[in-house]
């Protein structure tokens, strides 16, 4: 018995030895790996609440003018109609111009990836912001900027059309009413009239907030295919018979672009690297400055004073409100994106006075005729 103990004891330490033994062959476990911090997100994209309103507020003003009909039964048809025209601001009027430039072009996909690509890492953010502040027509190197920027010509040229044609239309009836003997009356209180244009051309327009909500809304379509809310159609066909029709989605528009077209993009690409918020107002609109469209607006504001001034009957005052209202903003709208002003068919010529020329007289014949 004590034998076998000790046999039993023998093959155990064999055992433990050998497993020792055994375990010393094995290869040791790879060490855990390190602990890699995740990168920073990049910052949200952020458009800032008054830019948003600024682009509310010309959007209304272009939908309210363009709404504008020609057909006037009455003076207090033609003196609201007035009212609703004159009620923008050139200042403003631009500025929301190009903020609704940035809200269209934020609507593309491929130009906010683009951008956003930049996004992660700090520095390079960083460096890319100073870029596009120093010089906005950096953002056209963006992938995505020419569609980004067909979107912008065509819904905003687009609008601008709609406000031309519109114009003409009541340009036209300001010859058509005049067989209405009310139409050839002495409008009321023209000085009035007068004062209330200028009053209402130097104060800024209220957005509404309804459509404030659908353009933020609208802003952050980018950052997926997912499409444009409703009440933000990326592309309106114009009215105008004789305009060309626009594509019903977004296009590549090839540079070179207008200043309002680089400085909506730029805006835009600021929104997409977080760096158009609130707290950066002052440095956007620094930005979105633009002073030859500025230039057009305000002589056509100067234009419509003249007009004002100098119209006394009633017809006359629907002159003013379909050329130097709404044909001239909308021509300035127009210009500012770079699209195709519509076709206007020459004058015809003048007809020339016809001259008698004069047959001389043959020589002899006073003589013959003395005699």
């Amino acid at each position: 018995m004590f034998s076998t103990t000790r046999t039993r004891a023998a093959l155990t330490a064999i055992a433990v030895v050998a497993a020792t033994l055994l375990a010393s062959c094995e290869t040791p476990p790879p060490p855990p790996p390190p602990v890699v911090a995740a990168p920073p997100a990049p910052p949200p994209i952020t458009l800032s609440s008054s830019i948003v309103e600024k682009a509310s507020a010309f959007r209304g003003y272009m939908q309210r003018a363009g709404a504008i009909g020609a057909n006037f039964e009455n003076p207090d048809q033609i003196q609201a109609s007035l009212r609703v025209g004159v009620a923008y601001e050139p200042k403003q009027f631009l500025s929301g111009a190009t903020a609704y430039a940035a809200v269209l072009a934020l609507q593309d996909p491929t130009f906010v990836a683009s951008v956003r690509s930049f996004a992660a890492d700090p520095t390079q953010r960083q460096q890319v912001i100073n870029q596009i502040i120093a010089d906005p027509a950096y953002a056209v190197g963006f992938k995505g900027s020419d569609t980004a920027a067909g979107r912008i010509i065509d819904t905003m040229g687009g609008d601008g059309l709609r406000l031309y044609a519109a114009g003409k239309a009541v340009k036209q009836s300001a010859y058509d009413i005049q067989r209405n003997k009310w139409s050839t009356q002495s409008v009321v209180d023209r000085d009035g009239r007068l004062a209330y244009a200028k009053t209402m051309s130097a104060t800024p327009a209220l957005a509404d907030s309804a459509d404030v909500a659908a353009l933020r809304q609208a802003s952050l379509s980018g950052l997926s295919s997912a499409s444009v809310p409703a009440a933000i159609p990326v592309v309106d066909a114009p009215a105008a018979p004789a305009a060309a029709p626009i594509a019903s989605g977004p296009r590549a528009a090839p540079p070179p672009y207008k200043p309002l077209v680089i400085r909506g993009l730029a805006v835009a690409a600021l929104a997409a690297l977080g760096s158009a918020g609130d707290d950066r107002l002052a440095l956007i609109e620094a930005v979105m400055a633009e002073p030859a469209s500025a230039m057009c607006l305000n002589m056509g504001k100067l234009n419509l004073y003249q007009c004002l001034a100098v119209a006394k009957p009633h017809y006359e005052d629907v002159f003013c409100l379909g050329q130097h209202v709404m044909i001239d903003t909308g021509a300035c709208v127009i210009k500012a994106t770079g699209a195709e002003m519509p076709y206007e068919p020459p004058p015809p010529p003048k007809p020339q006075p016809t001259v008698t020329k004069k047959v001389p007289a043959k020589k002899g014949s006073a003589a013959k005729k003395k005699s």
